[in-house]
């Protein structure tokens, strides 16, 4: 069993595709295919299914994968022990919708530019698929926006958000109790959104008389919608909403006795092998922007 086989193992898990692999690593397919027989039969256990084209991670393959991930990543930065040049390397992220689009995009960038040899794989999705993701290792770092306890999962805060609700209308220009605005069309996330989660939870026993009149998926779509009808409301993050608030397209609603602020998290396995490149990312991500 070598690093080379190690590390087309790794790969090809992740693409499901021999040919990408081969292009990934420079090599070609058959020494691909080799590769992996050749770790199969000292293991003496098959690692992937072959579904048409796709060779798909088995059950086997997937404990293998968990147990070498963390030891793979170690040796092979230590072959880099005596370089100058130990922040390289490629992980995953994954972030909520919020997070993803709107306060990580700056940060992500400048780690890129000051350190280019390095590769980040990243996606957005909800928080809670992120949990799920940093439980089954599928991803190196989570960055989520909703308060839980895993002891799996460590935890770490990087940000604090202010949820606030506004509007296209800027005739809404007085304090209001949060229900003097529930006769008005509200617009909020998908459930699992950790910005619809809070902002519910918030109401505590008046949300029995809070009606939802549409449901969106994405914040743009949340945002447009606004801006197409005046009678519509969001709750929606600061960031997400700071330009349209600077150039008067969205209102901010004032709000008596009720305020939102939640903490952004960055998140990981309690067993994630804490590489260089993970630790500088992770402090890099600390950083006031």
């Amino acid at each position: 069993m070598t690093l080379k086989e190690l590390e087309i193992f790794l790969i090809l898990s992740e693409n499901e595709n021999v040919k990408k692999t081969a292009k990934l690593l420079n090599l070609t397919q058959p020494a691909i295919s080799l590769a992996i027989k050749s770790l199969e039969n000292e293991l003496n256990v098959k690692l992937f299914d072959r579904i048409g084209k796709r060779l798909v991670l088995n059950e086997k393959g997937r404990i293998f994968k968990a147990k070498i991930y963390n030891h793979f990543v170690a040796l092979k930065e230590s072959k880099n022990i005596f370089s100058d040049e130990l922040i390289v390397g490629e992980f995953r992220i994954a972030m909520s919708k919020t997070i993803g689009n709107f306060y990580m995009p700056k940060i992500i960038l400048e780690f890129l530019k000051k350190y280019p040899k390095v590769k980040i794989d990243r996606e957005i999705i909800n928080s809670s698929n992120i949990i799920k993701k940093i439980l089954n290792g599928d991803i190196d770092i989570g960055f989520v926006e909703v308060e839980f306890d895993d002891i799996n999962i460590i935890k770490e805060k990087i940000a604090v958000d202010e949820l606030i609700v506004v509007t296209s209308n800027k005739n809404l220009n007085k304090e209001y109790f949060i229900d003097e605005l529930f006769n008005k069309k509200w617009v909020l996330r998908e459930i699992g959104s950790g910005t619809r989660k809070m902002f519910i939870d918030s109401l505590g026993d008046l949300k029995k008389n809070f009606k939802i009149f549409i449901e969106s998926t994405e914040i743009e779509e949340t945002k447009n919608l606004l801006l197409n009808d005046k009678d519509l409301l969001t709750c929606i993050s600061k960031y997400a909403v700071e330009n349209e608030l600077k150039t008067s397209l969205l209102y901010k609603v004032k709000l008596r006795n009720f305020e939102i602020k939640r903490n952004f998290y960055l998140i990981y396995h309690k067993n994630k092998y804490q590489s260089v490149l993970f630790n500088e990312f992770k402090e890099f991500v600390k950083l006031p922007i």
